[in-house]
């Protein structure tokens, strides 16, 4: 049971105070990658301040609620919410309205012989639903304005490695000691302990919520110390070498095979294939995360065949690839049972015993966390948002004239792997918000270019055509 001490909430309540700090020391792109990269570093997981009507706050929720806060009432920055593409507008209102209407359609409770039913949705949550979607949502919205240059996504990325080099400090202490810090310093500890200890030590958490969390994050510095060893420059070599090793030590310290495949698979591209071609990469990685759900539920995926293949890799990844498949057959089968807009929350999307009221599924894949409790429309809505980005940059990249740099690339290619993750696990941060929005902020940026070189390319059509005449 999660029981955190006053220190845990004293430090969730203060985090907007360093906000503001930061807001008047840093420009506004570096003060939202450390207000956002701070938070989900070293704020305590699982904390919540619960306020009536109005969502909760933890540390994905508070810190950018405060960024949103202070640029608008402070800075008189203004906040666009509507994205461009009218796809993407259609998306959003989906993702923030859908549950709206899984609360109207899912007023009645599940019953329990012995024990309290499983209570029904209330027109009250409604609103706290519909609130906490646009919470969620707000990073990509202030990275949409704040993070869509290049210069920003280098600082994005550089964010990256400093915050990996702090971060693995206390992950290879963990790693020697177990898992401890956040019990020592908020009070509880927040999971389950028998899930760290891996290949004869113990997987690190730090202040996450899981050692997946971590093993992903401890993935993404790495990646981004890739990128700057292959930018250089050349004097600086050395040392973004040796920076990349010690973090490559510390992904191998996570021990998780997912973040670890995806470093092999990622980091190569990285380095030799053009930055061009990594958005493309990135685009076809959202095309398979979109299409899995969809041929998952439809039973066209060859699951006996993907078990087997692991199995050959590693007896213990396959029995846990077939604890996941078959939580995932059940947790499908009740979606089915509500498919449009899904069970809503209190656990409803989840299978109880109907004698006890225990819950006898496990949701791992933010989809189907996200089907079950919002429907396939919800599912739509989410995942769109999350690969709209990566589409709309790939079409940019394809035409001729459009500049694709290196550190757009690298982003692209890191959110890619995140959205692969979110397949086997739940790994949505605000950080998987935060690259989707800056992403989509510089597809749009983009655009206008290409729009700009066509109207320019026509202008100067029309006055050849009219100087020839005159000759």
């Amino acid at each position: 049971m999660i029981s955190p001490n006053l220190l845990a909430y004293a430090v969730l309540l203060a985090w907007p105070f360093v906000v503001w700090w930061l807001y008047n020391r840093l420009d506004m792109a570096r003060a939202l990658i450390w207000t956002v990269l701070g938070a989900y570093m070293f704020l305590p997981p699982r904390t919540v301040i619960n306020f009536p009507v109005v969502p909760d706050f933890d540390k994905d929720t508070l810190p950018v609620f405060a960024a949103a806060l202070i640029t608008t009432f402070h800075l008189h920055k203004r906040l666009q919410i509507l994205p461009e593409s009218w796809i993407a507008r259609i998306l959003l209102v989906l993702f923030v309205v859908a549950p709206f209407v899984t609360v109207l359609t899912n007023a009645d409770p599940i019953p329990i012989v012995f024990g309290d039913d499983i209570t029904g949705m209330r027109l009250y949550d409604s609103v706290a639903v519909v609130a906490t979607q646009a919470l969620y949502v707000l990073p990509m919205f202030l990275a949409r304005r704040d993070l869509a240059t290049p210069e920003a996504m280098r600082d994005l990325l550089r964010a990256l490695v400093v915050a990996g080099l702090i971060y693995s400090v206390p992950m290879i202490l963990e790693a020697r000691l177990s898992p401890q810090l956040n019990r020592w310093i908020y009070g509880y500890y927040q999971h389950d302990f028998n899930q760290t200890i891996r290949f004869g030590g113990y997987r690190p958490m730090v202040f996450m919520p899981h050692g997946l969390w971590l093993a992903f994050f401890a993935f993404m510095c790495f990646a981004a110390s890739a990128f700057f060893l292959r930018e250089g420059p050349a004097e600086a070599r050395p040392r973004q070498l040796a920076t990349m090793i010690w973090l490559g030590f510390a992904l191998y310290m996570a021990k998780s095979f997912s973040p670890a495949a995806y470093a092999m698979a990622a980091v190569p591209l990285i380095f030799l294939v053009p930055p061009r071609w990594q958005i493309h990469v990135a685009s076809v990685l959202a095309v398979v995360v979109m299409a899995y759900p969809l041929l998952r539920g439809a039973h066209l995926v060859p699951v006996d065949a993907i078990v087997q293949f692991v199995g050959g890799l590693s007896d213990e990844r396959a029995w846990s690839l077939q604890f996941r498949l078959m939580n995932e057959e059940d947790l499908l089968a009740r979606a089915a049972e509500r498919p449009w807009f899904g069970w809503g929350g209190y656990a409803r999307n989840f299978i109880h015993d109907p004698i006890t009221g225990r819950t006898i599924t496990v949701a791992d894949g933010a989809w189907i966390i996200q089907i079950g409790q919002f429907g396939w429309l919800g599912y739509a809505a989410e995942f769109g948002l999350f690969c709209l980005p990566l589409w709309l940059l790939s079409r940019e990249a394809l035409s001729r004239g459009a500049v694709i740099t290196p550190q757009v690339a690298a982003v692209a290619l890191i959110f890619g792997c995140n959205l692969v993750d979110l397949l086997p696990n739940a790994t949505l941060v605000p950080l998987t918000w935060l690259m989707a929005g800056a992403l989509l902020g510089h597809a749009e940026t983009l655009r206008h270019a290409r729009k700009t070189r066509a109207l320019a390319a026509r202008v100067a059509a029309g006055i050849g055509g009219r100087t020839r005449s005159l000759i």
